[in-house]
């Protein structure tokens, strides 16, 4: 039976907000079966809920943000990208602030915290979303689609007329029956322009970036010392971005995703195009071996290694 998990203990971290640019806690504590992944503003009295939900994103200019009540946490897809990737169902997230820590602008860190963690399977099977007909988003050149795929396979191409993009692959397939999320994925940095960075600090976005966090560039070149962690980084995070936003439907998908310029706004609306179609999805579970795709046994195998 493929099994639902959750972590074993609970693990710290502090950070900084990559917008807001404030110190941030953040608490991961194991969760029962079926409770989902589930956010707590804990610096609020009493502490506010909010749960992983697609029709709770409120803001996607920089990130995936979720509100209720008025209240906000933003920057949640690369911790949703991390336990989407590791396989984790159910966990609850604590955090003091109105954002999830930025750490390296990756999810390579989140990894490494719920490795660090231990991860535990539980006695629930785990309940996937399959996409049974395929269903499309567009905006002018933008698009975005999900089809049937028996496991889960990503297809993100990008165009941003920029020199040191434009000498990196600007498309990729990723694959979960053959690609390892941890060492194909994971480490890819979010990326933006110094000549956007007084339009985007005046409408208090990226008050905490860094090269410390981020890729970023002048108008000819990689400005980090160290240079790339991939040879396809830019559009490797597209993709990283995009397995946090459709996790955000609250379970695996089983399905084909493709994109091409898309983000998180389009992100959310496939899955809204997606969820509000009753007769293009179904909630699915394994629990017998013979009756679960190879492609799905492979990627949460290997998410375990």
């Amino acid at each position: 039976m493929i099994r639902q998990r959750t972590l074993k203990s609970i693990v710290k971290a502090t950070g900084v907000g990559l917008h807001g640019g404030r110190k941030v806690n953040l608490v991961l504590r194991p969760a029962a079966p079926d409770t989902g992944i589930v956010f707590h503003r804990v610096d609020l009295d009493p502490p506010l809920t909010l749960p992983a939900d697609p029709y709770a994103v409120c803001d996607t200019r920089m990130c995936s943000g979720l509100e209720k009540d008025g209240t906000k946490i933003g920057t949640v897809e690369h911790l949703m990208s991390a336990l989407a990737g590791l396989g984790i169902d159910n966990l609850h997230v604590d955090v003091d602030a109105p954002e999830i820590p930025i750490l390296d602008g990756s999810s390579g860190p989140f990894v490494f915290l719920l490795q660090s963690a231990g991860i535990e399977e539980q006695k629930a099977p785990k309940r996937f979303l399959r996409v049974k007909r395929a269903v499309e988003y567009r905006e002018g050149d933008k698009w975005v689609r999900l089809e049937p795929y028996d496991g889960f396979r990503l297809s993100f191409s990008i165009l941003f007329n920029h020199p040191a993009i434009d000498r990196t692959a600007t498309a990729v397939t990723v694959d979960f029956a053959e690609h390892s999320y941890v060492s194909d994925v994971a480490r890819a940095r979010t990326f933006g322009f110094m000549q956007d960075v007084e339009f985007m600090r005046a409408n208090g976005l990226a008050l905490g970036g860094s090269l410390d966090n981020a890729i970023v560039m002048d108008e000819y070149r990689v400005l980090n010392s160290e240079g790339l962690r991939y040879a396809d980084e830019f559009v490797k995070h597209k993709v990283l971005d995009a397995i946090g936003d459709l996790y955000l439907c609250g379970h695996p998908l089983l399905a084909a995703y493709s994109a091409h310029k898309g983000g998180h706004a389009l992100n959310n609306q496939i899955l809204r195009v997606l969820l509000e179609d009753s007769t293009a999805w179904e909630i699915v579970t394994f629990e017998k071996a013979a009756e679960t795709p190879a492609a799905v046994s492979h990627q949460f195998d290997l998410a375990l290694v």
